[in-house]
């Protein structure tokens, strides 16, 4: 089985989909409760990206005091041009950080995840630690994509174990089991008590251009197999070749763009404790 390289982000290409992409974003905040501060909430964006997503949260929270974190150099620069201080009166702030030992150093008011945990191996072990770094009455919430059975990514995993690619990339795409099923993540948040708010989305994104999906997940799920591609550029072409013939199968384009299915997995918890007033999407 080969080994996978850390994925060198592209901004660029991660943002060629913007627009779906902040949409379960937005519909996540929608769900979250008002948060235990009055004023000036501290909020950690956990896997932050390029930056943009969480202009969202200062959106939300105008006067929020907001730090994204993310162990990508590459997101990170371009995150740096959205830092500094927000209309609202409150500051976008961006730190370098691994999720996989990140905790908490304040009481955070919010600590909500886009599109990142299921980089994290073991991910839902975090939780009791982030949800004991929560002021009380303070909300954990986080999405996270449930589509790794589609055929974007089934088939992305038989091509690296045919032979042609097996000695190579056997073992390098990510796996259903990197995010768990609805009812384990309400089970694990239950747990560590509070009332989990869980839910599960599919969307179908209508995609425009040549290769469509393709070009989607040339920006998330493809980025472990061009890394190790990288010193073969050859090999790579080679690889995407077959990808892209696969892909126009399971894919193909109609009159209007590229049907492409996506379900994602919701949840929103608070920590017990503190104001427990009003229902989850009022506003905070």
């Amino acid at each position: 089985m080969a080994h996978a390289p850390r994925p060198r982000w592209d901004p660029a290409q991660y943002q060629r989909h913007a627009g779906h992409r902040a949409r379960p974003l937005l519909d996540l905040l929608a769900r979250v409760p008002p948060l235990p501060a009055p004023a000036a909430p501290r909020v950690a964006d956990l896997g932050c990206g390029p930056g943009r997503p969480s202009l969202a949260l200062t959106a939300r929270w105008p006067d929020a005091r907001v730090t994204g974190y993310d162990n990508s150099p590459e997101m990170l620069a371009e995150a740096a041009a959205h830092a500094g201080p927000t209309p609202g009166g409150g500051r976008l702030d961006f730190l370098p950080a691994d999720l996989a030992t990140w905790r908490p150093a304040e009481p955070f008011d919010l600590i909500v995840s886009n599109a990142a945990l299921q980089w994290v191996p073991g991910h839902a072990d975090r939780f009791p630690e982030w949800i004991a770094g929560l002021a009380p009455g303070g909300v954990f919430a986080f999405q996270v994509p449930g589509n790794f059975a589609a055929p974007s990514h089934a088939l992305m995993r038989d091509l690296c174990e045919s032979p042609r690619w097996r000695a190579r990339l056997g073992g390098v795409p990510r796996h259903p089991d990197m995010v768990l099923t609805p009812r384990a993540y309400a089970e694990a948040l239950a747990a560590l008590g509070g009332a989990p708010d869980v839910w599960e989305t599919t969307y179908l994104h209508v995609l425009r251009g040549e290769d469509a999906v393709l070009d989607w997940v040339k920006g998330t799920g493809l980025r472990p197999v061009l890394a190790a591609l990288e010193p073969d550029p050859e090999a790579r072409d080679a690889f995407l070749a077959d990808y892209r013939a696969a892909l126009a199968t399971a894919y193909p384009p109609g009159p209007h763009g590229t049907l492409f299915p996506f379900r994602r997995v919701f949840a929103v918890t608070r920590r017990e404790g503190g104001a427990q007033t009003g229902q989850p999407g009022a506003t905070g």
